[in-house]
């Protein structure tokens, strides 16, 4: 089955030494994702990054939440 399609088979051993790379590099992915979403969601850093922008949107929300009746 493996060969017919231009692959050798895996030894048992090769496979589990795949299996542990790509769960290490999953790993590796997830730790990574969940610091730039850390960064991205911090609402301190986009207040340093930007502060001019976010002081006008905070004024642009208030005065739209406080011109309501």
């Amino acid at each position: 089955m493996g060969a017919s399609n231009g692959h050798l088979p895996r030894t048992s051993a090769a496979l589990r030494e795949e299996i542990e790379r790509t769960r290490a590099d999953l790993a590796t992915s997830v730790s990574a994702l969940r610091v730039e979403v850390a960064e991205v969601t911090d609402w301190r850093q986009w207040v340093r990054k930007h502060p001019y922008t976010c002081v006008g949107t905070a004024f642009l929300v208030g005065y739209l939440v406080g011109s309501r009746r």
